[in-house]
This record gives C-alpha cells, sequence and structure tokens, in this order.
C-alpha cells in the first residue's frame, strides 16, 4: 500500500534471502495500525506450501517502520 514497501534482505549468518515488508506507522490511523499488527499473527499461524511463510517480525525506532520478514 501507500504506507509500506518490500525489500529483499540477506540474513548475514547464512546469506539466505528474504524479502521485508516495511510499514511505516506514523501516518496510519489507529485501526490501520492494528490491522498491522494482525497482518503479523495471521501470517505467524499459517503453514501451507502455497502461502508465503513468516519469519519474524520487528519493529525499527529510526524509521518508526514495523518489519516484517518472509521467506
Amino acid at each position: 500500500g501507500a504506507f509500506s514497501s518490500v525489500h529483499q534482505v540477506k540474513r548475514t549468518s547464512d546469506g539466505s534471502l528474504y524479502a521485508m515488508k516495511k510499514v511505516k506507522m506514523g501516518k496510519l490511523s489507529e485501526k490501520e495500525k492494528q490491522n498491522a499488527v494482525n497482518e503479523i499473527r495471521i501470517l505467524a499461524s499459517i503453514n501451507h506450501p502455497n502461502v508465503i511463510a513468516y519469519k519474524e517480525a520487528f519493529f525499527e525506532n529510526s524509521t518508526n517502520s514495523l518489519c516484517i520478514v518472509m521467506e
């Protein structure tokens, strides 16, 4: 969406490549912030070969962004 971007990232420990979605939280309404958190919950609960696997999520203070790492 207008408040997020996706980047290819590499894990330094083993060189594995992942997609990282960065959601800029500053301009989002409370409902949109809750939807972003719910996205993490849903992704973390799904284990299916046709759905992109969730790896981790964290908050990046320097950019006020929620980062979601996926395969």
